[in-house]
């Protein structure tokens, strides 16, 4: 089972790219962020007659998430995080597809930080944590996939010094990222590879990308109980290469379907 995040960084002008990636890659699962449409504008025609029954929380102009299956449809069971009513931005949808709970997540940039933006960061992480627990506490298979908006460690950026200050890589982002993790949620990524450089995104300018100059923002996390199912895990690069390419890189994993547990659903987002 190949579960995959791709941030597409505008849907509407990048539909061509992701049928094309879609086609040659063929996930059964794939997250999409920062779709920047709004919902009666996502091409969900386009994207099931790719094979995919798709699911989406759509924002005009800004953010938006979606989960795709192939062949199948996403049960959803749930869109947004609770602990804040007035939140209306579109970052978080969960579903049940073969079995598997998926948390599909965009979660916020904070840029300037300090800052109102960065206040909502770190209040978004701590909704994110509370429903992580929640999620863990069920014992289902879960993958949390996404971009996270945030710079683990010095070994997943290009020159760390140059990011200290930036809302990613601050110390009050990755303190939150590892209470996340610490609750028992596994890196797939660094599991397999773990002191290996690996980037998901690179920015647009000053030939990033041609330098390798980026940094490691999508990840997708394992729950304990679907973390031995784990087979391999990569990133497409060369789907940033690519004409008109979105400034992420399709990160995905590989799982053993034999060892994905099947247990109780999660109850609904509250």
């Amino acid at each position: 089972m190949r579960i995959a995040t791709f941030n597409i960084n505008g849907i509407g002008a990048r539909l061509p790219a992701l049928l094309q990636w879609l086609e040659e890659a063929q996930p059964d699962v794939a997250c999409l962020q920062e779709l920047k449409a709004p919902q009666e504008k996502f091409p969900a025609a386009a994207i099931e007659a790719a094979g995919y029954g798709v699911i989406w929380h759509g924002q005009k102009s800004w953010n938006g998430v979606a989960i795709l299956a192939r062949g199948t449809q996403p049960i959803e069971v749930g869109r947004g995080l609770a602990g804040d009513p007035s939140d209306e931005q579109s970052r978080y949808i969960e579903a049940v597809v073969n079995d598997v709970v998926i948390a599909g997540l965009y979660l916020p940039n904070g840029n300037p930080a300090p800052g109102p933006k960065f206040d909502y960061k770190l209040s978004w992480m701590e909704r994110l944590i509370l429903r992580g627990e929640q999620l863990l506490a069920t014992g289902a298979p879960v993958v949390m996939a996404g971009d996270f908006n945030v710079i683990p460690t010095d070994l997943d950026v290009y020159k760390p010094e140059r990011w200290l200050d930036d809302a990613l890589f601050r110390p009050e982002t990755r303190e939150a990222f590892e209470r996340l993790l610490a609750q028992g949620w596994t890196d797939s990524l660094r599991k397999l590879y773990p002191g290996e450089k690996i980037y998901t995104f690179w920015d647009y300018f000053r030939n990033a990308f041609g330098r390798d100059a980026g940094i490691r923002i999508d990840h997708l996390l394992l729950s304990p109980s679907l973390a031995p199912a784990l087979k391999a895990a990569g990133v497409d690069r060369d789907v940033r290469a690519r004409e008109k390419p979105s400034d992420h890189a399709p990160t995905w994993i590989e799982l053993d379907p034999a060892k994905i547990p099947k247990v109780a659903k999660p109850k609904n987002v509250p």
